[in-house]
């Protein structure tokens, strides 16, 4: 990833779930819930893997995962013409099984300034979006019949 931000913005949550379900809940590419846009994933969310989100009538946005420590963080990074938008995500346990949300937007490289109003547009809704992915999570860890990750059922006992 390129070293200096050019740009940045960030955004925590709370949520009633615990960090390892938050995590499995998350890095589940089919509970990414932000319509219009819909999102692909080739292979297991892992570094390495590519992603696709498509919005109807834009041209669709390619991503990678470049970096995972399962159950703590995440980083997605869109690679623009001399420049790279990165999403980090981080998932930090708090008193009484409950997670802390935190999402940054970081925008680097040479070219960077000439996507700075894309990158703000792009962060506008980021307080609404994560208000949505907590209660969603919390939804979810309070449903155990609804809890799936990966394709696989999560386990009925409360994480």
């Amino acid at each position: 990833m390129m070293a200096n931000a050019a740009w940045q913005s960030v955004h925590a949550e709370e949520t009633d779930a615990s960090p390892d379900f938050a995590w499995r809940y998350w890095s589940n590419v089919a509970n990414w819930d932000d319509p219009p846009a819909q999102f692909e994933l080739d292979g297991p969310f892992a570094v390495g893997a590519r992603g696709l989100t498509r919005i109807p009538g834009q041209e669709s946005i390619r991503w990678i995962i470049r970096e995972v420590t399962p159950g703590e963080a995440a980083t997605i990074e869109i690679l623009l013409d001399g420049a790279a938008l990165a999403i980090e995500w981080k998932f930090a346990g708090l008193a009484e099984r409950r997670t802390r949300l935190t999402q940054r937007v970081v925008l680097r490289g040479e070219k960077a300034d000439a996507y700075l109003e894309h990158a703000k547009m792009f962060t506008a809704n980021m307080p609404n979006g994560m208000r949505k992915i907590a209660a969603a999570i919390a939804n979810a860890a309070a449903k155990p019949s609804l809890r799936v990750t990966n394709n696989n059922p999560i386990s009925a006992d409360r994480d």
